[in-house]
């Protein structure tokens, strides 16, 4: 009967681990992104589009 409690338990740490890593990821990656300038951001982006593309010919 301990067993089955200290199972239960197991997969609830699972879990609240999964759910403490996605929301951290999410919120760090909120912060990153708000911290750039969107312009520069997409600037940038096409900038390296553009390299991208031309060492692939």
């Amino acid at each position: 009967m301990a067993e089955e409690q200290e199972k239960d338990y197991f997969w609830f740490y699972i879990g609240a681990l999964i759910l403490v890593v996605v929301v951290g990821v999410l919120f760090f990656k909120s912060r990153e992104m708000s911290s750039v300038p969107y312009k520069a951001y997409e600037e940038t982006k096409a900038e390296v589009e553009k390299q991208v593309e031309s060492a692939r010919r």
